[in-house]
């Protein structure tokens, strides 16, 4: 059986860590591999070679630092099939699915071609007499980013790319869950001519973020995650007195008006709640159609695809869906299908007890679809992150408007209209980071940024594009006069240049 290696200094490495965690393939249930879970001692090490790496690195020109990065981003499109294999096997998602989490990491990486145009500063002349002032945006030292296992390729590559190509060097500690595709990616990173140690990878769980949070290198940490991790590593990190970014959990709704295009209302849900088997901070739970007859006709549009949807492992090719993480994760998002039906909402497809002939131990769920769901209901207020949608019914737009905006998160959502007005309100009023009209997953492309409002971020700056170079940057003013012969005096008020 394989055992996963760390990726420190330009080198695999075996870890020595005393505890080990399983790898699984979710659709054979079956232990795929073996991975050490690093040592305080062991981030330590990668940390030790980012900083060691980081003095020429930095000084390095911009355009030298990117380089690397086209041939980077051609290596991840030479062995997308490679990577995407890698995903489906440990994640379980569909290889399409696996291949568009990629192409949208390489979005990222194509932004992060062109960075040296964002570090340029701005320049004044002329200030005061004779004296000039120019800002310069400098890289921060050695970063981290801590990853989840429902993006294994793609969150790690907002981060480090844009990280990388600012002139900062990285330590990645990615999902225990699905470990082999940032390995993947690391070997091709070295192939693409990065110096060793400008990117590190260190395998392990609480005991090794901690490590990260504490360690007096670190400058910053970037973290996608469950929101009671994200405040975690926010609030010690920030003790740590570093910069943090940390995104966490979501309850995404999509919002139904009467006039909206039914058709396309009901394959937007079905793409953005059972994609990846709702393994999507970006997925729409909650679907909210406005009027009684609104809801009627989704409800009863939605049940037979629910019922329909091709469900199986992704060395299927007719698969639309796959399956959960974990055995842990299956049964947590039965039990609370089962807590919704104890609390009185109508199970109208249930996907609970999905076996598959062949894949018997596999961790397979079929969509479920509730009906009649309530906003003091358990399966309303929890992030599932499993194939459950919910429709709460809304008298009018103001409802539903009212249900996005009082829920404690707000990550992303999204309106189904017909009508310019109301799609105007919904955009300027409500208080979500990511809003879609008639858009069911509205995640940015790379040269916007990804970022919720409310407890589904924690930090001021959002993830890539602008925002992510801001993050891994901070700003030096400089303001300069040589001697000219000018003399002035001692000048004891407060220098106003004049």
């Amino acid at each position: 059986m394989e055992t996963i290696q760390n990726a420190i200094d330009g080198r695999n490495v075996t870890s020595h860590a005393p505890r080990v965690a399983p790898v699984y393939n979710p659709a054979t249930g079956e232990q795929i591999a073996s991975l050490p879970l690093s040592t305080a001692e062991e981030v330590s090490g990668a940390v030790a070679a980012a900083a060691r790496a980081f003095g020429p690195w930095a000084a390095s020109p911009p355009l030298k630092r990117v380089k690397p990065m086209f041939r980077f981003r051609e290596l991840l499109e030479r062995h997308a099939d490679d990577i995407a294999r890698a995903i489906s096997k440990e994640h379980g998602k569909t290889h399409a699915d696996a291949l568009g989490e990629l192409a949208r990491g390489i979005d990222v990486v194509d932004f992060a071609c062109g960075i040296p145009h964002l570090l340029k500063g701005e320049y004044s002349r002329n200030v005061g007499p004779e004296i000039d002032s120019w800002s310069d945006r400098q890289p921060l030292g050695v970063v981290a980013g801590i990853t989840p296992f429902n993006f294994p390729a793609m969150v790690p590559m907002w981060m480090y790319p844009v990280a990388v190509a600012c002139g900062n060097t990285f330590v990645l500690k990615p999902s225990e869950r699905d470990p082999s595709a940032p390995m993947l990616i690391w070997e091709l990173f070295q192939e693409a001519g990065f110096p060793p140690g400008v990117l590190n990878i260190v395998h392990g769980d609480k005991e090794a973020v901690d490590a990260l949070l504490d360690h007096p290198d670190v400058k910053a940490v970037s973290f996608v995650g469950s929101t009671p991790v994200a405040e975690h590593v926010y609030r010690q990190g920030a003790a740590s007195g570093k910069r943090v970014q940390a995104l966490g959990g979501a309850k995404n709704h999509m919002i139904v008006m009467p006039d909206a295009d039914m058709d396309q209302a009901v394959d937007a849900l079905m793409g953005a709640a059972f994609g990846s088997a709702g393994e999507r901070c970006m997925a729409i739970s909650v679907a909210v159609p406005v009027g009684e007859k609104t809801a009627d006709r989704l409800v009863e549009a939605l049940a037979p695809k629910i019922r329909m949807m091709k469900v199986g492992p992704a060395t299927d090719s007719d698969s639309e869906m796959g399956p959960v993480i974990t055995a842990a994760a299956r049964d947590r998002i039965a039990g609370l299908i089962g807590q919704g039906v104890a609390e009185g909402a109508d199970l109208v497809v249930d996907g609970r007890g999905l076996e598959l002939q062949g894949y018997e131990r596999g961790f397979f769920l079929g969509g479920s679809l509730f009906d009649r769901v309530t906003k003091d209901m358990a399966i309303y207020k929890t992030e599932i992150f499993g194939p459950v949608l919910s429709v709460v019914r809304a008298g009018g737009y103001e409802e539903a408007a009212h249900l996005v905006n009082s829920h404690e998160f707000g990550n992303g959502t999204a309106i189904f209209t017909r009508d310019g007005d109301v799609a105007r309100a919904f955009a300027d009023q409500i208080e979500a980071g990511m809003v879609g009209i008639n858009v069911p997953i509205p995640v940015p492309v790379a040269y916007h940024s990804f970022g919720g409002w409310k407890r589904s971020l924690f930090g001021d700056l959002a993830v890539y594009g602008p925002e992510g170079v801001r993050f891994y940057t901070r700003l030096k003013t400089v303001t300069a006069r040589w001697p000219t012969g000018i003399r002035g005096g001692a000048q004891f008020d407060f220098p106003s240049l004049k």
